[in-house]
């Protein structure tokens, strides 16, 4: 029998806690995936797993097995990369994750420069608006908002993210400037319900909050669409830095009552640690990070407050 062919199925079935998840996981039939798990069981005269009619639970020998195959498998990977030449060139597939908004806005453009500078290297970029395990889905590198909740990976930290109130400088000319969050209850407002609620607005200052009431004169369902109305002068909106940095420094929208937004989240680049980093990965990180950290930085106006520990807590990590 392979052997590592059966090492690769056992991982497969132990990650996704089923034979059935396992052989859409390995492109295999069920059938298979059965018999080959059957077959190391009586290679090795030892049973791996227990099965019931929910999922498969792996015995005490086989976490040892399965631990040593993990092991095993990421040796045979990194002797293959090192003679394909991948630690000496930078080419093969970079994955990449990153969420929606962030990773169209900013790290798409700078994957189109890096791709036209190592023509030898393919990315696969994943979209997502939710964290993802790195190992099980074979993620090379994460761009990720807020604190490094998995303490195993590698982050290199490439800005902020400040939660930005604004409006154009034509509506604060016809409606005025509000001073503080009670001046907003004679104001237009645009809102994006995850960040803020139609009716009432939350801010926060020296650890106190403020709600006061306000009117929606429009709610989206995306922040690209608050950060549009705003511009066309239709009210006041609350975005992310991100997204309006651009429209900021160009003075198409202005900053406003800045002092009672929450403390900025860190913006990295995450990684897992390898003894062979691939240098498609250490180029791509030498050559985004600059460019990211030169993209994500604060636009003029919108003053970082400090952070603190608990409004991180509070921010998921995506």
């Amino acid at each position: 029998m392979d052997r590592f062919e059966g090492m690769s199925i056992v991982l497969a079935v132990a990650e996704a806690g089923s034979l059935s998840a396992a052989a859409r996981r390995q492109n295999m039939p069920l059938a298979t995936v059965s018999r080959k798990v059957s077959e190391l069981e009586a290679h090795l005269r030892t049973k791996l797993f227990n099965r019931s009619t929910r999922a498969l639970v792996p015995t005490d020998a086989g976490r040892s097995y399965i631990a040593a195959a993990k092991r095993i498998l990421a040796d045979v990977t990194e002797a293959e990369r090192a003679a394909s030449g991948e630690y000496t060139t930078p080419r093969g597939e970079l994955s990449v994750s990153a969420p929606v908004a962030l990773g169209r806005l900013h790290l798409q453009p700078v994957l189109t420069e890096f791709l036209a500078a190592f023509p030898e290297v393919d990315v696969q970029l994943s979209l997502l608006d939710q964290a993802v395990n790195l190992l099980e889905e074979h993620i090379d590198v994460a761009l990720r908002i807020g604190p490094h909740a998995d303490s195993s990976l590698i982050a290199v930290r490439v800005g902020d993210i400040s939660r930005v109130m604004c409006a154009s400088p034509a509506y604060l000319k016809s409606r005025g400037t509000p001073k503080s969050p009670d001046d907003l209850s004679t104001h237009d407002c645009i809102t994006f319900p995850p960040i803020q609620q139609p009716d009432t607005w939350r801010f926060e200052r020296d650890r106190t909050e403020y709600v006061v009431p306000v009117r929606s004169r429009l709610v989206v369902s995306n922040l690209e669409s608050a950060h549009d109305a705003a511009c066309t002068g239709l009210g006041i909106t609350v975005v992310f830095s991100y997204q309006v940095a651009d429209s900021i420094r160009s003075g198409e929208l202005v900053p406003l009552l800045q002092n009672f937004q929450p403390a900025p989240l860190p913006i990295s680049l995450m990684y897992s640690p390898n003894r062979f980093m691939p240098v498609k990965l250490r180029a791509f990180l030498d050559f985004a990070a600059p460019r990211l950290k030169a993209r994500l930085e604060l636009p003029k106006g919108v003053v970082p407050r400090q952070r603190s520990s608990r409004g991180d807590r509070n921010q998921q990590n995506l």
